[in-house]
C-alpha cells in the first residue's frame, strides 16, 4: 500500500491486515529476555508445567503481552502511520492469551481525525485496534494516535 496521508483516511474507515504472523518460542523467548521481564510463564516451560497446567494454559509458554501488542500494531502500520509516527497508545486489553503456533492479523477502524494545532500541516488520526488471531478470535484491542502529514508537506 501507498504511503497515506491525512487527507487519504476518514472517520469510520476499516481495514484487515492481508499479512499476518506466526509467533514461535523463540520469538516469545527472546523478546521476553531482551526487555529484562522475569516472569518465567514466558520462557520457562518447566515452571508453566508445574504451576499452568489447566487451561487456557496447558503447561504451554504463553506470549509475552508486550511482544504481541507490539506485532499487532506492526501489522497496522501499513495501513495507517507507514507515513507518521505514534503519540500514544491507551485503553489495551488483553483478552485471551497467545501461544507460539498462533498466527496474528490486525483489524483497524480509524475512529478520530483532527488538524494538529501545533504543527501546522499535520494531522492526528486515532483508530481502534483489534489483534485477532487464525480462529478469529480477538486477542487484544487498544486504541493508538499517530501523527501524519498532509499531502505535499514535510516535518
Amino acid at each position: 500500500m501507498d504511503e497515506r496521508f491525512y487527507e487519504d483516511i476518514s472517520i469510520g474507515d476499516t481495514y484487515r491486515s492481508e499479512t499476518g504472523r506466526t509467533i514461535t518460542d523463540n520469538d516469545n523467548i527472546w523478546f521476553t529476555l531482551i526487555t529484562n521481564n522475569s516472569n518465567q510463564i514466558h520462557f520457562n516451560r518447566d515452571y508453566t508445567e508445574k504451576n499452568y497446567s489447566s487451561e487456557p494454559f496447558n503447561g504451554r509458554l504463553v506470549v509475552n503481552g508486550m511482544f504481541t501488542m507490539a506485532v499487532v500494531v506492526g501489522l497496522s502500520v501499513e495501513y495507517t502511520s507507514k507515513n507518521g509516527f505514534m503519540l500514544g497508545i491507551d485503553n489495551v486489553k488483553f483478552k485471551k492469551p497467545v501461544f507460539a503456533g498462533d498466527t496474528l492479523y490486525a483489524k483497524i477502524e480509524v475512529i478520530e481525525k483532527r488538524e494538529s494545532k501545533s504543527h501546522h500541516g499535520f494531522g492526528i488520526i486515532g483508530i481502534k485496534t483489534t489483534g485477532i488471531n487464525q480462529n478469529s478470535e480477538e486477542i487484544l484491542e487498544m486504541t493508538r494516535l499517530f501523527m501524519i502529514p498532509m499531502r505535499n508537506n514535510k516535518w
